[in-house]
């Protein structure tokens, strides 16, 4: 049997333009208390958060078990935005708001309100700083916040108003777009894994999503007893296979086709044909053996290196 490439063939350019992710929502947290409330909610440092930076970060259940994930941010008007999967933002939100109690801090969805966009490549503005999490403010009104690349391309978010000038880049594909999330390693919650992992098994500690230094929250015990007791024995890993592949579905070793030893985070079709994706699994397995996505008879996949290093157990 012949894998599929896991990188675009030399004929095919690598996909570039822009693209409106109605996928992801925006929540707005504002209030004097924002950045402090979010600081005790989420697994990111809020209250040093600047305007030069993002955050990754991911609401988690008592457990560990993240419940969403996001990408946030202060605006120049003091307001937090956190940009999340639409399919979560509703319960997230409710979730959310009842820790509020005191503090003074309203939260409201204001996705009827921003359009979040994927740029990549050259659709990337030019002066929006190199490092992951940088973010910039535009003179439109809307945000540009750096990503981790995919397959080498250059990856931004654009958080804009609804009025804003729509982009003249060239299109892109919301598939396109989502490969190249998935050739980044950094993926987010979505509903078919709500509550399947904690941070480090989506390797967000190695991407700056988890603060091991800031104070408590939800969750904060068996984030931090994962890494320092070196008990991660689950990974995120990029696969590539004849597919297709599905959010939520299990993959299995040969060595046990009956008890699955990970989980799709996230997948999307290949330009150059077949399928990749983020495989939350075993480490055991990813080192060797023969695996397989839905059933001991389904697609291989294959693992791939990741483009980025992981932080080692402490």
């Amino acid at each position: 049997m012949t894998h599929p490439s896991p990188t675009p063939s030399s004929t095919q350019p690598a996909p570039y333009g822009a693209v409106m992710c109605d996928h992801l929502g925006v929540i707005r947290v504002e209030g004097e208390d924002a950045a402090k409330f979010l600081h005790g909610q989420l697994t990111h440092d809020f209250v040093l958060l600047d305007s030069q930076h993002a955050r990754l970060a991911s609401f988690c259940s008592p457990k560990g078990r993240m419940q969403a994930s996001f990408v946030g941010f202060k605006r120049p008007d003091g307001a937090i935005l956190l940009v999340c999967s639409r399919d979560l933002l509703a319960t997230t939100l409710k979730r959310l708001s009842m820790f509020v109690m005191r503090a003074k801090a309203k939260l409201s969805d204001a996705s009827h309100e921003l359009c979040v966009w994927g740029h990549a490549g050259s659709a990337v503005a030019s002066d929006l700083p190199a490092a992951p999490w940088s973010l910039m403010h535009a003179q439109d009104g809307s945000d540009w916040v750096r990503l981790y690349p995919g397959q080498g391309v250059a990856r931004a978010l654009r958080v804009a108003p609804m009025a804003a000038p729509a982009t003249t880049e060239k299109l892109l594909t919301i598939s396109d777009w989502q490969w190249l999330e998935v050739m980044s390693g950094v993926v987010g919650i979505t509903q078919p894994i709500f509550e399947a992992f904690v941070p480090q098994m989506l390797n967000h500690e190695s991407v700056d999503g988890v603060n091991f230094k800031k104070g408590c929250y939800p969750g904060q015990e068996v984030v931090a007893r994962s890494q320092f007791r070196g008990t991660l024995k689950r990974r995120a890993y990029i696969v590539a296979s004849e597919g297709p592949l599905t959010v939520g579905q299990e993959v299995f070793h040969v060595s046990d086709a009956e008890q699955p030893c990970g989980t799709v985070a996230a997948a999307a079709p290949s330009p150059a044909g077949g399928w990749n994706a983020v495989v939350s699994m075993q480490v055991s397995a990813a080192m060797g053996g023969e695996l397989r996505a839905g059933s001991g008879v389904g697609p291989v996949v294959v693992p791939l290196p990741l483009p980025y290093p992981l932080l080692e157990d402490i």
